[in-house]
């Protein structure tokens, strides 16, 4: 059994897990805020690829795990949210940064000024931003995975950097 270019199905499936597994994570936990269930949202992702046939996904299954990834993301968001009280989660949030001094330093690091600015954009203009710069997205592929429009992805990603550059000159 091959799929488009003579690839049997569980080539496919394995091509799309390397290069997809670490970003779809990376992305997920952003949205769920929780790496444990970003990686159950990206299992559950590469499950439901594995019933699509190659051929249905006209070479876009980038763009599609990534939409599959961010409804399931959402969802479970959405669900932990009702579940846990705020007071609950930044006590647990506080409680895991310092468990770990490592993540604690990398995140530190990494959360340089450009991103602490990122953060505080609406979370519509992050994600637009995160896909294009981090993931290296075309707006085609981002309005696929959002649902916006391409146009409003432009206006997005403009608005977004526009307030990010007016936020950096104040700082």
């Amino acid at each position: 059994m091959t799929e488009g270019g003579g690839q049997s199905r569980r080539e496919w499936i394995r091509e799309a897990l390397a290069r997809y597994e670490g970003p779809l994570v990376r992305y997920a936990a952003r949205i769920t805020g929780d790496p444990e269930s970003a990686r159950d949202v990206v299992q559950e992702a590469f499950g439901r690829l594995c019933g699509e046939d190659a051929s249905d996904l006209n070479g876009r299954v980038g763009p599609w795990l990534f939409a599959v990834c961010r409804n399931r993301a959402l969802d479970v968001r959405r669900k932990e949210r009702r579940m846990t009280t705020a007071t609950t989660s930044v006590l647990e949030g506080v409680a895991d940064a310092a468990t770990d001094p490592a993540i604690a330093a990398s995140d530190r690091e990494e959360a340089g000024g450009v991103l602490r600015l990122l953060n505080r954009l609406p979370e519509s203009q992050q994600e637009a931003i995160r896909l294009k710069f981090q993931e290296g997205m075309s707006y085609r592929q981002i309005s696929e995975v959002t649902g916006h429009s391409v146009s409003h992805v432009g206006v997005l990603i403009h608005e977004g950097m526009k307030a990010l550059r007016a936020r950096l000159c104040r700082e």
